[in-house]
C-alpha cells in the first residue's frame, strides 16, 4: 500500500502516516522501481494501534517504546506497560460508552424503532455516574 492507501485504510490522513514514518513508528519498504514508500498489513495494524493509543492519550514517546517492545518480542516486566495500565479505567469507560451507542444504534435500526430509547435517554445515560448502558430495548440487543 502507498501512503494514501494506508491512510485511507487506517482512517487517518496521509500526513499522519508520513509523520509516524518520520518518527520511526512505521517502517515502509521502498519500491525499487520508483522509490515510493510501500506499507504492508503489519503497518496497517501498527497504524491502528498507534491511532487507538493516541486517542487514549498515550504520547508518541510511550507508543514508540511499546512498539519497540513488540518488535523485540519480549517486553520487560509488567511495569513496561504502565502507559496502558494507567489508561485502563478510561479504556473500560470508553468501551462501555461505545457499546451503549452501538446498542442504541441497533435499537433504532429495527422496525419498532419508535419504542427504542430516545437520543435524549442515550445522552442522559452517557452523562450518568454509572457506566453508560442503554439496556435491552425492544430489539432485545445485548452487548
Amino acid at each position: 500500500m502507498r501512503v494514501t492507501e494506508l491512510a485511507r485504510a487506517g482512517g487517518v490522513t496521509a500526513e499522519t502516516v508520513r509523520h509516524y514514518t518520520r518518527e520511526g513508528l512505521l517502517r515502509p519498504q521502498r519500491d525499487p522501481r520508483n522509490g515510493y514508500q510501500l506499507y504492508d498489513e503489519e503497518a496497517l495494524g501498527r497504524l491502528r494501534l498507534i491511532d487507538c493509543l493516541r486517542s487514549l492519550g498515550v504520547g508518541l514517546p510511550d507508543i514508540k517504546k511499546i512498539l519497540t517492545w513488540a518488535d523485540q518480542g519480549s517486553p520487560p516486566l509488567s511495569d513496561t506497560y504502565a502507559p496502558l495500565v494507567e489508561q485502563r479505567p478510561y479504556i473500560r469507560s470508553r468501551i462501555h460508552e461505545l457499546q451503549a451507542i452501538a446498542r442504541w444504534l441497533e435499537s433504532i435500526d429495527h422496525d419498532n424503532a419508535s419504542e427504542a430509547p430516545s437520543l435524549k435517554q442515550l445522552i442522559e445515560s452517557l452523562g450518568s455516574a454509572q457506566p453508560a448502558i442503554v439496556t435491552d430495548g425492544p430489539c432485545g440487543c445485548h452487548q
